[in-house]
């Protein structure tokens, strides 16, 4: 029975670890010191050196919107209400998820290997030899930072995508640019924002939580040690990201409609 229970009891003290490690990362903030400079400076490697992949895939993402939804409505004659779906697509759903994934396949992956290898050689233990407080040194900085980015990010890719489908569906093709623009103005509401907020929101700490968490305790893996348990956590880390932004998506949807 003992070992039938064994990974649910792994499973859990992983959880626990991981509500712990957040809670730790939080608390930091009223403690750290000299923390907004590193936080500007998170912002700039998380937001600035992300941006030029957000505005490439959210261009796309709006072109390709744009010309399916355009050719699918044209079936029914209801292409004036492709600005309504492609704006509410955009906003409640691909830009938080999509700007997420691209985040934490740049950024993400970075920290995580960089967590990795300051604590495979031992730079987290002179941290703590330091009297400086590693989750707070490392962690904190880059929590806080990913709330204030990936909505400013979400923002980025939702404008984008929304112009993008202006070029395919208006430029391209035969829609009308008032019927576009209006479909949009009349369907978009303060609770759709809202919500993209949100969602943008926790998949931030989602998305920190966990490839840090994977970075700090590359050590203690048992599928590698030294160079391999880094780039084993970093694997982990995007791929555990990536499936609970998409879990949590389905729940912050279930909730929000």
């Amino acid at each position: 029975m003992k070992e039938i229970c064994a990974p649910a009891f792994a499973l859990i003290d992983r959880l626990g670890d991981m509500a712990c490690f957040l809670a730790e990362g939080f608390r930091q903030a009223f403690f750290s010191r000299r923390l907004a400079g590193k936080v500007m400076r998170q912002v700039y490697v998380i937001g600035a050196n992300s941006m030029f992949v957000i505005l490439l895939i959210g261009l796309f993402t709006g072109l390709v919107l744009g010309l399916q939804a355009f050719y699918a409505m044209s079936m029914f004659g209801a292409q004036g209400m492709l600005g309504s779906l492609l704006a509410l697509t955009l906003i409640r759903e691909m830009a938080p998820v999509l700007t997420a994934v691209m985040i934490t396949a740049r950024a993400g992956s970075a920290m995580t290997a960089e967590i990795g290898v300051m604590r495979i050689s031992d730079q987290i233990d002179a941290l703590e030899v330091m009297d400086i407080h590693p989750i707070g040194y490392l962690v904190t900085p880059r929590l806080l930072a990913s709330l204030i980015t990936f909505p400013l990010l979400t923002s980025i890719f939702t404008v984008i995508g929304i112009f993008g489908g202006y070029l395919s569906s208006c430029v391209l093709l035969t829609l009308n640019e008032g019927r576009y623009f209006s479909g949009i103005e009349s369907s978009v509401t303060m609770d759709d924002i809202q919500g993209c907020f949100l969602k943008s929101a926790v998949f931030a700490v989602i998305v920190i939580l966990v490839c840090c968490y994977q970075g700090y305790n590359a050590h203690r893996r048992k599928d590698g040690k030294g160079a391999e348990a880094v780039g084993n956590a970093t694997t982990s880390a995007v791929v555990m990201s990536c499936v609970l932004i998409l879990m949590a998506d389905y729940v912050l949807t279930s909730f929000l409609l």
